[in-house]
């Protein structure tokens, strides 16, 4: 797939190309030559885009407005799964994933940017770190904890959607806060904006409702987000 929201508004026709037709290709390919085979569909909390829930929360009930050709090329492959599903009886699964971390997550991304970006100032190999929008919330866990979620998923008996999540949301602003202070600095000293980093449609705010994974399935995160945050500052100070 093509997996970064950010480049997807470069170049709109690849993400679509790549993430809808990629995923018709191998459904098709099981329905006539390999109906036995299991299939696990990586959905995203981008498929909500901004819609909310009055608790606050997203869940599979709640409506998909994506805000990104990225969050809309999600939605259709999410549907043909499910179409594959009930049309042609296929073991074929939705995994609606929240952001999951880890220090293998490439710079591109806002929580291994900001980590590295902290720690070459920390070991002053650079004065500033440039992002955009602060006041994001996104709801990020451990790709760890996620992968066995995936797992649970796709050996499920049943198969159908999840939603995968910790149901805690933080700000990128937080998020600074929280990497900089572990470092001994004050993110409000190296942090620069620039609106380049903004997106045309912003997405304000993701959390997500997993507790029918939790309870039907088992599953539980293991890593909190400190621990996890100050694993990849671990990573990086190892590195650089």
């Amino acid at each position: 797939a093509q997996s970064f929201v950010s480049y997807s508004f470069q170049d709109e026709f690849s993400t679509l190309n790549t993430n809808i037709n990629g995923t018709h290709y191998i459904l098709s390919a099981i329905k006539d030559f390999s109906p036995k085979t299991k299939l696990y569909f990586a959905g995203s909390s981008e498929m909500f885009g901004n819609s909310i829930d009055s608790d606050g929360f997203q869940r599979l009930g709640t409506p998909m407005n994506p805000t990104s050709p990225y969050g809309c090329s999600k939605v259709l492959a999410y549907n043909l799964v499910n179409h594959y599903r009930n049309a042609y009886d296929l073991h074929t699964c939705n995994g609606i994933l929240f952001n999951h971390e880890s220090p293998r997550r490439g710079t591109n991304f806002v929580t291994n940017k900001v980590v590295k970006g902290a720690v070459e100032i920390k070991k002053g190999l650079k004065k500033n770190l440039v992002l955009g929008n602060l006041d994001s919330s996104r709801d990020w866990g451990h790709s760890y904890d996620y992968v066995r979620a995936m797992h649970l998923i796709l050996n499920n008996h049943e198969p159908r959607d999840w939603i995968v999540s910790t149901g805690e949301t933080r700000t990128v602003r937080q998020l600074c806060d929280y990497v900089f202070s572990q470092l001994g600095l004050n993110y409000k000293d190296f942090i620069k904006q620039d609106k380049k980093y903004i997106r045309p449609e912003e997405l304000n705010y993701l959390k997500g409702d997993s507790s029918e994974i939790r309870e039907k399935l088992g599953w539980r995160p293991t890593y909190s987000f400190e621990r996890m945050i100050d694993e990849m500052i671990h990573n990086w100070n190892s590195k650089l």
